[in-house]
C-alpha cells in the first residue's frame, strides 16, 4: 500500500533565495538563507519580513527557547558548526558541534536536540553543552521538532534522487522507535510547528511550504 502524503496548506515565496533555517517562536518564524547568510522574522499572516538579524555566520538551523532562539551557525571555510544563543539582539557562541558538524535543532522545554545529517543520528544536550543521549534514526536527517512531547523527524536520503518521509518517534522511550507517518514530496529543509501546521523549506524551488498531517 503506497504511504499516504502530507497535506500541503500554503505554498509561499521565500523572502530570500535558498531559504536553510525554519523556526517558529510562538509570533513570528525564522528563517535563514543558506547563499545570502542573513536571517529574518517574518509575519506569517501578512508574508512580510518585520526584521533583519546580521548573524556571525550561515545559519543552518534555529529553534526557539523560552524566550531565546538557538541556532546551528557555520564560520569559516570549512563551515565548521556551532550553536549560538540569540537573546535581546545579541548571539553568544555556546559549543562546538562534534566533530564541528552538526545542523537541525528542537527543543523540549529544557534540552536541545542536535541532528547530524550523515551520522543520522539526533542528540540530546544538557545545558552545560554535554552530550546526555544519543537517538538514532536509520537515515539523513533534514529537520526535526518537537509536538507534544513526540519529536517530529523529515528522515530520507538526498541523493541519488530526494527521497523523505515525517515520522514520529518517542524520545521518552530506552530505545526510541521511529515510525513513519507520509511521504514528503519535495526536497524538504527543515521542520518546525506553529501549533497547528508543519512548515518546511523547499529550498531548491525559494519556497516555504506549510502541512498538515493525514489522518
Amino acid at each position: 500500500m503506497a504511504e499516504a502524503q502530507i497535506i500541503e496548506k500554503r505554498r509561499l515565496p521565500s523572502p530570500a533565495i535558498t531559504p536553510q533555517a525554519l523556526a517558529w517562536d510562538g509570533n513570528h518564524l525564522w528563517m535563514s538563507s543558506r547563499d545570502l547568510g542573513t536571517l529574518h522574522k517574518i509575519d506569517v499572516e501578512k508574508w512580510k519580513v518585520v526584521d533583519e538579524i546580521d548573524p556571525p555566520g550561515i545559519v543552518w538551523a534555529a529553534v526557539a527557547t523560552n524566550g531565546a532562539m538557538h541556532f546551528t551557525v557555520g564560520k569559516g571555510l570549512n563551515d565548521d558548526r556551532y550553536v549560538y544563543r540569540y537573546s535581546d539582539g545579541a548571539f553568544s557562541r555556546l559549543f562546538a558541534c562534534p566533530d564541528f558538524t552538526g545542523s537541525y535543532l528542537s527543543y523540549d522545554g529544557v534540552n536541545l536536540y542536535l541532528s547530524q545529517w550523515y551520522e543520522k543520528h539526533i542528540l540530546k544536550y544538557d545545558e552545560k553543552g554535554n552530550v546526555i543521549c544519543k537517538i538514532d534514526i536509520g537515515a539523513e536527517i533534514s529537520g526535526h521538532t518537537f509536538v507534544d512531547g513526540s519529536i517530529y523527524v523529515l528522515r530520507g536520503k538526498e541523493k541519488p534522487n530526494e527521497d523523505w518521509r515525517i515520522a514520529r518517534l518517542d524520545p521518552q522511550q530506552e530505545t526510541p522507535r521511529v515510525k513513519d507517518i507520509a511521504v514528503v514530496p519535495f526536497a524538504c529543509r527543515s521542520l518546525t510547528f506553529d501549533g497547528e501546521l508543519f512548515w518546511s523549506n523547499y529550498r531548491a524551488k525559494d519556497a516555504i511550504i506549510s502541512f498538515a498531517l493525514p489522518n
